[in-house]
C-alpha cells in the first residue's frame, strides 16, 4: 500500500546517489565519511588521465570497491523502492529509476526500470575503442596489476563512468525523455549538485512535477527547484514516507 498522496501519480521519476547505499556498507565519494573526503588522491585515480597513463592506478580503487560492492546488500531503503515501482506498474503508471550508483544494489533488490548514470563496478571493457570485445560481467576484482584484453592486448577497464568523461548518451537520453513526462520527481541520497544531474530536478519542475528530495544533509543553498526536503536516513525514511514495510 503506497502512503496517501504519493499513490495517484503514475509518472514517477527517482534519482539516487550513494547516501542510498550507505547502510549497505558502502561509501560515498563525496561529504561526511566520503572516499574523496578521506584522501583526496583517490579521487585522481577515477579520472580518465589516469587511466591513459596508468590503468593499474584505477583498478587500485574499482578493484577493492568491486569487492565492496559484491559483499553488500540492498538495504531497506532499495527494498521500498522496489516495491514503490511495483505499485506503481500494477496500477498502470510508469516507473524509471536513474541511479549515479555503480554497485548494482537496485537490480539485486529486484527494481526493473535501472537507468545505470555511471556505469556498472560489475562490467569489465576494453580501453581500446576499436576493439571488437563487448563489455562484459566481471566479478573478479583485481587488486593488483591490470588485467589485459584477450582480443588486441590493451588494458581492459571498469564499466564505470571516470571523471572527464561524458555519460553514455543512451542513459542520457532515456533519463531526459523520462523526465520530460514524469509528474513526480524523488532524489534520495544525493545533493543533486554534480551535473548534469543538477539539470533533472529543473527538467523535472519544468514538467510541472512534483519535486522532493531525501538526503542526510541539507543542500547549502536550496535548490529552488526541490518543493519538499526530508533530512535523515534513507533506509529509515523512505519506508515511512512511502508506506511500504519492509523487514
Amino acid at each position: 500500500m503506497c502512503s496517501p498522496g504519493l499513490e495517484t501519480y503514475r509518472n514517477v521519476v527517482v534519482l539516487t546517489g550513494a547516501g542510498i547505499s550507505v547502510a549497505s556498507g558502502l561509501r560515498p565519494y563525496r561529504g561526511q565519511g566520503g572516499l574523496w573526503e578521506e584522501d583526496e588522491q583517490l579521487q585522481h585515480l577515477a579520472t580518465a588521465s589516469t587511466l591513459a597513463s596508468d590503468p593499474g592506478a584505477v583498478w587500485s580503487l574499482f578493484g577493492p570497491l568491486r569487492g565492496e560492492a559484491i559483499a553488500a546488500t540492498p538495504n531497506a531503503a532499495h527494498q521500498a523502492l522496489t516495491a514503490w515501482e511495483a505499485f506503481v506498474v500494477k496500477n498502470g503508471g510508469k516507473f524509471t529509476l536513474i541511479t549515479q550508483n555503480v554497485d548494482g544494489l537496485h537490480q539485486q533488490a529486484g527494481t526493473k526500470n535501472v537507468i545505470e548514470l555511471h556505469g556498472s563496478v560489475f562490467v569489465t571493457q576494453c580501453s581500446n575503442g576499436g576493439c571488437s570485445l563487448q563489455p562484459y560481467q566481471d566479478t573478479e576484482a583485481y587488486t593488483s596489476g591490470c588485467p589485459t584484453c584477450a582480443d588486441c592486448g590493451a588494458p581492459l577497464r571498469p564499466g564505470v563512468v571516470l571523471l572527464e568523461e561524458p555519460l553514455p548518451a543512451a542513459a542520457e537520453w532515456h533519463s531526459k525523455r523520462a523526465l520530460r513526462d514524469c509528474d513526480l520527481f524523488l532524489a534520495v541520497g544525493t545533493s543533486g549538485t554534480v551535473s548534469p544531474a543538477a539539470n533533472f530536478v529543473r527538467a523535472a519542475a519544468y514538467s510541472q512535477a512534483r519535486t522532493i528530495l531525501v538526503n542526510l544533509e541539507p543542500m547549502h543553498p536550496r535548490h529552488p527547484a526541490y518543493d519538499e526536503e526530508y533530512l535523515g536516513q534513507a533506509e529509515v525514511l523512505l519506508p515511512q514516507m512511502l508506506g511500504f514495510a519492509v523487514d
